[in-house]
């Protein structure tokens, strides 16, 4: 079995698991990034509040709208994600190898390489898995109130009624795949894939650092424990979260406006909070809801993502040395075994 087929399941494996601790909020986090608020109108509730409010009006279940096709979707893009990277990663390091043969460098692969290493496997990625990710958003956004607390429709403002529908039929997957193609055909799937694809320096971001904070610590450790370059699965999982800190801060504005883009849009009334493009939404976003618009939900994603990003390192690389290690002693039984 290659390192690009290990790397690919382990990651798909990490990714599962991550999703699931993680998904509620990742639903209440897509919510506050869709929300529309005029300039310097402050968010009420925070985070706990606003899980405790969908509990209460809408049920547990909604906490987990959209889970099904979002853990297909995380399979696949972290095995697509991982299984290119490391692909070209092997790829870059015998390029670096012949560089070194050649009196170029020291034979390692540097800071930029990772970076080009990373953002052509996540390019690679979001092209292939932006449809998934499009129906779990409108999954994840399509309300439904209680009966108990249905507002009355006076204090509901217009643009909100079209955002906010009653959920009469199950809003299912199905449902979603066939709103979407009716709305814009099989182009719609691929909303908002601009400000994905600029969001691959995301994870790219996150695994340069990641793997430069890595290198650092396994030369340390090799010259404190006499070339033991060894690391527990809790230093992974805090360079895991680190690295995914410092990338979700940068590129979190485009993370608002992709989410923006990819949930269901209201047709008629109030042209502010309809957006025809990703230029589009930008600007009518810094027009009228200002700079904070771009920062919605932040603290939320923050956590989310380091959390999620710390148990998919932790659990990938446990994944990775338990399969080789299993590879290896398979092979050593069936040397042994082998006739003379």
């Amino acid at each position: 079995m290659s390192d690009a087929l290990i790397n690919g399941l382990a990651g798909a494996g990490g990714g599962i698991i991550a999703q699931l601790i993680t998904y509620p909020l990742q639903t209440v986090n897509t919510r506050q990034q869709t929300e529309r608020d005029e300039k310097k109108v402050k968010r009420k509730h925070g985070t706990l509040e606003q899980m405790c409010q969908v509990v209460k009006n809408e049920g547990w279940g909604r906490l987990y709208s959209g889970l099904a096709p979002s853990i297909v979707g995380t399979a696949c893009s972290q095995g697509v994600y991982y299984y290119f990277y490391q692909i070209f990663r092997d790829r870059a390091e015998a390029i670096a190898r012949e560089n070194k043969r050649n009196g170029i460098g020291d034979g390692s692969v540097g800071m930029l390489s990772s970076l080009v290493v990373a953002a052509l496997s996540g390019c690679t990625n979001v092209l292939l898995t932006n449809p998934i990710w499009v129906v779990v958003t409108r999954m994840q956004t399509h309300t439904k109130n209680s009966k108990k607390s249905q507002p009355s429709h006076s204090s509901i403002a217009p643009d909100e009624k079209a955002l906010d529908s009653l959920e009469c039929p199950p809003y299912g997957t199905g449902h979603v795949i066939q709103e979407l193609y009716d709305e814009a055909g099989i182009w719609g799937f691929w909303k908002g894939v601009l400000p994905t694809l600029i969001m691959v320096s995301n994870p790219s971001m996150q695994f340069m650092l990641y793997e430069t904070m890595l290198k650092k610590l396994k030369r340390k450790r090799a010259l404190v424990k006499q070339g033991d370059t060894g690391v527990t699965a809790l230093e992974v999982f805090l360079l895991g979260a680190l690295a995914k800190l410092g990338a979700t801060v940068v590129t979190y504005p485009l993370l608002v406006v992709k989410s923006r883009l990819q949930a269901k849009q209201s047709t008629t009334g109030d042209k502010r909070h309809h957006y025809e493009g990703t230029l589009d939404a930008i600007l009518k976003m810094i027009r009228y809801e200002g700079l904070h618009g771009f920062y919605k939900g932040m603290s939320t994603k923050i956590v989310q993502s380091v959390l999620a990003a710390a148990v998919l390192f932790m659990i990938k690389e446990e994944l990775v040395r338990g399969a080789r290690m299993l590879l290896t002693k398979g092979g050593t039984r069936t040397g042994r075994t082998r006739p003379a």
